[in-house]
């Protein structure tokens, strides 16, 4: 099976080597029964994040760092990563550690178990937990969660993770118009509504291990607000909650 491993940077110098070496193993292992390969999507960082991941994985030609030319937002460097992954299965996960990526072979695992299309790190499942994250963030987090458990599909119970796996039939069946934090949220929710199977991995969130988050509270609130309430009027109303809707394909 090919693989492909998508990670969007943002000014992210500070943890290059961390995640390099930590990438590095992974790949020794996966190596063994898949052909990988790596995406970097370097957001437009201000500092020299892509020059020190292409120093660090100058000698591996499975790794590549697609770069902005300014900052576009999480959801246009994962619909840049998607477009430039070539897997039948396609992950997406945070640079900073926060799901640490010697848990990938434990969602692949989980997804071929369940035969799903989407599996998706689920701190917020009964088995799954939390270490670490600051209060503020797990409020804002575990609510729009539960808000979407009850907008769409209550056996999910975290909607907001970046870390997943992904089949290619759904990376070329859903688009998203989310260029902000939304975007994953977006994907998961459209996938759902369009057929595509999806199972839960219960795995840790921890709290990052390095470096600064750039996701602003306020402004990422204000986009699930807005998205949740679109979908309570598809509910109520039939209206479309997607200017572009999709179908699934056959």
């Amino acid at each position: 099976m090919r693989l492909s491993i998508v990670i969007p940077a943002y000014n992210e110098s500070e943890g290059v080597h961390q995640t390099a070496e930590a990438m590095r193993t992974l790949l020794g292992h996966l190596s063994k029964s898949h052909e990988v390969e790596v995406v970097f999507v370097n957001d437009g960082s201000k500092d020299n994040t892509a020059d020190l991941l292409n120093a660090e994985f100058a000698d591996d030609d499975r790794v590549h760092v697609i770069s902005h030319e300014v900052n576009k937002g999480l959801g246009a460097a994962i619909r840049t990563g998607l477009g430039h992954a070539k897997g039948d299965v396609i992950i997406t996960t945070d640079f900073d550690g926060t799901y640490p990526l010697d848990t990938i072979p434990q969602m692949l695992a989980r997804m071929s178990a369940d035969d799903c299309d989407i599996c998706t790190a689920s701190p917020y499942h009964p088995n799954g937990h939390v270490e670490g994250v600051p209060g503020y963030r797990l409020i804002f987090s575990f609510g729009a969660s539960l808000l979407y458990r009850l907008l769409v599909s209550w056996r999910i119970h975290t909607w907001t993770a970046l870390y997943r796996a992904y089949r290619r039939r759904v990376v070329t069946t859903i688009t998203f118009e989310s260029n902000d934090f939304l975007a994953g949220t977006e994907i998961l929710v459209k996938a759902i509504q369009a057929g595509f199977r999806v199972t839960e991995f219960p795995t840790t969130l921890h709290v990052r291990t390095f470096g600064q988050s750039s996701i602003k509270i306020a402004r990422v609130t204000r986009s699930h607000l807005k998205f949740q309430w679109r979908l309570l009027l598809q509910s109520w109303f039939g209206m479309p909650a997607f200017s572009n809707p999709v179908e699934r394909s056959s």
